[in-house]
């Protein structure tokens, strides 16, 4: 007899919501905010406005979206308000506080094109929108849950990051993913700060980056990405602290030794290399086995992987001599 189970994330069938109706309720309340920015639309314009910045009306890519919703990717919580998710953003090259999503604003994302490279058949750089036409957009509800101990749920737009795997054409002997953000000190002013190892860099394994979660996200809340949240193509890893969601990559290399994260260098005894997460490993100055929910008091369980052990947890069998949780 065939059993089912339920994976840790998902809801039961009967408490899921319909994709047609969830698209729906999102007409519906797009609809009923359109009065009230309408008529405040003088002084909510421009850099002010963080509804506006999280628009993507000026990203050429914006017809793309929104794109059908993946149904094996659902939620065990509410969606996070739009206007807190784009508002609260960790973001160090535009500056330390989590109110950067003004200074991102000044990130230019057209032309922006990304190199492929290391040890792949053939190097090559890709635009942005010619990556775009090559990828299969979907969008995927995912948690994120950060190592400071907050978190919030999401619908990320994208294509899993294997496809860009597939499209590199990495060679045998690669055995990692480097990833590198965007380096321009004259428009990211927290670049500027010297005792920062710039750029930004992460890496994954070959095995975690073709791991069916891994996620490239080119949008959020059925728009392209903002600015803030790491425009136009960021990495989500949902089993993952965020701090290993890199923001606005510009290159991709495949490599046979293991990259050296930016924040392992900072400090690797606080952020290593993995970043798994696990309730029962604290960080060395704070507990980990909670997470507040982003814009409300409350305080909820933090789940070994951040509920996605079924599907990653086989990563790292045999592994107990790796710092796999911090």
């Amino acid at each position: 007899m065939l059993i089912k189970r339920k994976r840790g994330w998902e809801l039961p069938e009967s408490q899921a919501t319909p994709e047609s109706v969830y698209l729906q309720r999102r007409r519906l309340m797009q609809g009923l905010a359109a009065g009230p920015l309408l008529l405040g639309a003088a002084a909510l314009a421009g850099r002010g406005n963080p509804l506006a910045a999280a628009t993507g009306d000026a990203d050429p890519s914006a017809e793309l979206y929104p794109v059908k919703q993946n149904m094996r990717y659902r939620l065990d919580r509410e969606i996070t308000d739009e206007s807190l998710a784009t508002t609260y953003n960790n973001f160090y090259e535009f500056g330390s506080s989590k109110n950067i999503w003004r200074e991102a604003q000044d990130l230019p994302i057209r032309p922006w094109s990304v190199a492929i490279g290391g040890l792949v058949e053939k190097p090559f750089e890709i635009g942005i929108d010619e990556l775009l036409a090559k990828m299969p957009l979907e969008e995927r509800l995912y948690r994120h849950r950060c190592v400071e101990a907050w978190s919030m749920a999401v619908p990320w737009s994208g294509f899993a990051l294997g496809e860009l795997v597939k499209l590199a054409k990495p060679l045998s002997s690669a055995k990692y993913v480097k990833m590198v953000t965007l380096e321009d000190r004259d428009v990211m002013s927290g670049q500027r700060a010297g005792w920062y190892p710039w750029p930004y860099v992460e890496g994954l394994t070959m095995a975690e980056a073709t791991n069916e979660l891994a996620f490239i996200a080119t949008g959020l809340y059925g728009k392209p990405m903002p600015k803030q949240n790491g425009a136009p193509l960021r990495l989500a890893v949902p089993w993952k602290y965020g701090f290993k969601s890199i923001k606005s990559i510009v290159a991709f290399e495949f490599t046979e030794e293991r990259p050296v994260s930016f924040w392992e260098e900072i400090q690797a005894r606080e952020y290593g290399f993995w970043a798994n997460v696990n309730p029962e490993v604290p960080h060395p100055r704070w507990s980990q086995a909670t997470e507040r929910v982003l814009g409300t008091d409350e305080k909820v369980p933090t789940l070994l992987y951040n509920g996605y052990g079924d599907y990653v947890a086989g990563l790292y069998a045999g592994m107990e001599g790796e710092k796999l949780f911090m």
